[in-house]
């Protein structure tokens, strides 16, 4: 409680911040996105002892669903999949509205404390436990236990709870692989590596002037993390103990790879949209990455004959990735009964696989075979192979801020600011002193 108590305590003082701040933003959002939630709210609060949202023309209860899914490319789908609910029935209408990422985060942030919510909406999947303890979501405890068709990946649905409650719902998962170009792995005789002793290898055979062995995104954010995870869990290592020998050898085996110029020290900078374009271009044999590039490849490279591997083991470790996805959930005082119908059917068995596949998901459902679904793709294969043991990041209310202590490591280390030690060391004393507060 006093965690929760002290991050509302700097949420309201920061709200005055980030709005005068949204001015100065790369990416202007109508005001209408950020206030029809409001209105809605509203109107809704305006019928007392109900808990329906205001009538719309067709006499329908109206609720808002935000998403941060590119209107170009995934959001599409969002939209087609929003337009098929509200013409399968007659009670609810929904409104989809796309925010950019970080501008629909700050104002989830700035919602809580000034009730400005939307009914319904996605988030990151290692995010949902913090802005569960800010009060963003609804406690859905109790509906899921009565919902005969709850039945998702344990590491899926793991990442919705907060302190034994429920706060919302997986709706896409992804992870990662190595990626690799067939053509450059045979010209140099080079066999798929399934080991770190093997990547050497191929990296060593594989970089020339002009080409890195391996692309990575290392970079300050919550994407370096994420891509540095699969080899921190392979090594045995964990980020509740980032001083163990195991992290610490996974740390220094990205680093000696760096060093020996098997991959570009550009990598501090790079998203994994630049690792895509790296190996796109034919200036990565491999890279690590995940099944939302498939689209990209196509465009980049639509000749480029590549598969997809697991991720390379530690010598004695075992294969691991970590789940990437999205999460929906229902917000503080919104119109719980229609969002849950809402997400309920988003969720539900049928459209979790078309809506999945649409937009370069798995389904998280643990009734849904994406390994049958996917057998005869030898890319999409792979994935749905390492999805259901992928590991989810925390959960953890503290997850931007243990996640920051690890990419910071990271990119000391990789920048050659601290030793592997020092930097671990550093990271490890921040995360204790969170578990202390």
């Amino acid at each position: 409680m006093k965690r929760k108590f002290a991050t509302l305590m700097a949420l309201s003082l920061a709200v005055g911040t980030l709005t005068a701040c949204g001015s100065k933003t790369d990416t202007t959002v109508p005001a209408e996105s950020t206030t029809a939630a409001a209105t809605s709210r509203a109107s809704s609060e305006s019928t007392e002892g109900t808990t329906t949202g205001p009538a719309s023309a067709e006499g329908r209860q109206e609720i808002t669903f935000w998403h941060y899914m590119s209107e170009d490319k995934e959001g599409k789908f969002v939209k087609q999949a929003v337009e098929e609910f509200n013409n399968s029935q007659n009670e609810i209408y929904v409104t989809a509205e796309y925010l950019p990422r970080k501008e629909l985060m700050k104002q989830y942030t700035i919602g809580v404390v000034s009730g400005e919510l939307p009914d319904c909406g996605m988030v990151d999947n290692p995010d949902h436990n913090s802005y569960a303890s800010m009060g963003v979501f609804e406690d859905i405890t109790d509906l899921y236990n009565s919902w005969p068709e709850a039945n998702f990946m344990e590491g899926s649905i793991n990442s919705c709870y907060y302190e034994g409650k429920l706060y919302g719902l997986p709706w896409g998962n992804n992870c990662l692989g190595l990626f690799y170009n067939r053509e450059m792995l045979d010209a140099a005789g080079v066999k798929v590596p399934t080991t770190w002793s093997e990547l050497e290898d191929a990296c060593e055979k594989l970089t020339t002037d002009t080409v890195k062995g391996l692309a990575i995104s290392a970079i300050g954010s919550e994407e370096g993390t994420f891509q540095y995870m699969p080899w921190l869990l392979s090594s045995g290592g964990s980020v509740t103990d980032l001083t163990s020998e195991g992290s610490k050898e996974s740390m220094s085996f990205l680093y000696k790879l760096i060093d020996k110029g098997y991959i570009s020290r550009e990598c501090v900078n790079w998203t994994q949209a630049d690792a895509e374009k790296q190996f796109a271009s034919g200036q990565a044999a491999m890279m690590i990455n995940g099944p939302w590039q498939f689209s990209g490849l196509e465009e980049d490279a639509p000749g480029l004959d590549y598969r997809v591997a697991k991720v390379p083991k530690a010598d004695n470790g075992k294969y691991a990735s970590v789940l990437g996805g999205e999460n929906v959930a229902i917000c503080a005082g919104a119109n719980v009964d229609a969002s849950w119908k809402f997400l309920t059917w988003i969720t539900s068995k049928e459209k979790s696989q078309e809506i999945c596949k649409s937009i370069g998901r798995f389904s998280p459902r643990s009734d849904v075979d994406i390994q049958v679904m996917f057998a005869d793709d030898p890319l999409n294969s792979v994935f749905a192979e390492v999805m259901p043991s992928a590991q989810s990041r925390g959960p953890s209310p503290d997850w931007p801020e243990i996640s920051t202590a690890i990419y910071t490591a990271q990119q000391e280390v990789f920048t050659g600011q601290k030793d592997v030690e020092t930097a671990m060391a550093d990271a490890q004393a921040k995360i204790d002193k969170l578990n202390a507060q």
